[in-house]
């Protein structure tokens, strides 16, 4: 971690975690989803749609089914398209994870007109596929497109009484940030924080099951796994999903001993494990810590969630703002539990 006598200028670092592209290019989302209108709600099964990292449908009264897509960053297409694919895999897998439920099977979107490209999406996804043991059954390949896109949807379940909402921070639940410091920067992409493809399968599955594991003993009263806006950019989603705020130490987020990384830039990064929660008390923050420390996963409370709307920053002394949901958005969703 950096020094808690590591002097950082926090309004620079707001200024530049707020208008990273990771954060930035998620506001598109506002305009499709309120034209979308009430359509995740029609029919009975939706229990939340828009603004989770899964839709959750209900199946019973004890089980639901998972269901998210994710597209991959044209960035990182065009960097690496092997890349590309393996971490379609990863980015959905872990979709589920945070949600507290397990993946079943995965379809794909490939569009590219480029052989070679198309055949690197396909031995990612291969690769991806048997690190993280979830079956590709299907998809769909577009074969004569201007561009070069992959899109993955996942399917999952989870328990009724085990699901980790992003939408159920409350003021007073403290912020807790989990992630394998064990890893690289990805050879391809400076933004990418590699922990995956160096480890077994079953090493794999261990750390995506301490989410399981938190969902089922319900010591989260919030969650998501850090994605594109980085660590602070998925709080801050997590934050406007609940419509609230918090004040962070950025000092305590878990940090690996790598002098190439900026701490700015260890901030944007997109680990390949690492989640982002809020719990009611410092005990259960303590257990949600070992459960992560078990599975070689570091983790630490960074601050508190407050009503301001606001995500804040501090150093103990002066504080800064990332976030002000009373007068920006992230994506503008407020995401409601049905049922």
């Amino acid at each position: 971690m950096v020094s808690s006598r590591e002097e950082i200028d926090l309004e620079s670092l707001a200024e530049e975690l707020r208008n990273f592209e990771g954060v930035k290019r998620k506001r598109a989302i506002n305009d499709l989803v309120k034209r979308l209108g009430d359509s995740d709600k029609v029919g009975d099964r939706t229990i939340t749609g828009f603004g989770e990292d899964a839709a959750v449908l209900k199946i019973d009264d004890n089980n639901c089914i998972l269901l998210a897509v994710d597209g991959i960053w044209g960035k990182l297409l065009s960097a690496d398209p092997w890349w590309a694919g393996y971490c379609a895999v990863l980015v959905n897998v872990n979709d589920i994870a945070a949600m507290g439920g397990t993946p079943l099977a995965m379809v794909n979107l490939a569009s590219t007109q480029n052989k070679d490209v198309c055949l690197e999406l396909g031995r990612g996804m291969e690769d991806g596929v048997k690190k993280f043991g979830v079956p590709m059954v299907g998809g769909h390949l577009h074969p004569d497109t201007v561009y070069d896109a992959l899109d993955v949807g996942i399917v999952g379940t989870v328990k009724r009484d085990s699901i980790i909402f992003s939408s159920g921070a409350k003021p007073g639940d403290r912020v807790l940030v989990a992630i394998d410091l064990d890893g690289r920067v990805s050879p391809n992409y400076n933004l990418a924080w590699d922990t995956t493809t160096k480890k077994s399968p079953a090493v794999i599955k261990k750390q995506l099951e301490t989410m399981v594991k938190i969902g089922e003993r319900k010591l989260a009263t919030a969650g998501k796994d850090i994605s594109n806006p980085g660590t602070l950019g998925t709080l801050g989603m997590l934050l406007e999903s609940s419509g609230v705020g918090a004040l962070v130490e950025p000092t305590k987020v878990p940090r690996p001993d790598a002098k190439e990384i900026s701490f700015a830039q260890w901030l944007k990064m997109y680990p390949g494990t690492g989640f982002v929660l809020t719990v009611e008390t410092e005990e259960k923050g303590a257990e949600c810590i070992k459960i992560f420390q078990d599975a070689e996963i570091a983790a630490s409370i960074i601050g508190e969630v407050d009503a301001s709307k606001k995500l804040r920053i501090t150093n103990g002394e002066e504080t800064a703002t990332v976030f002000d949901f009373n007068r920006e958005i992230i994506t503008g969703i407020v995401s409601i539990e049905k049922g």
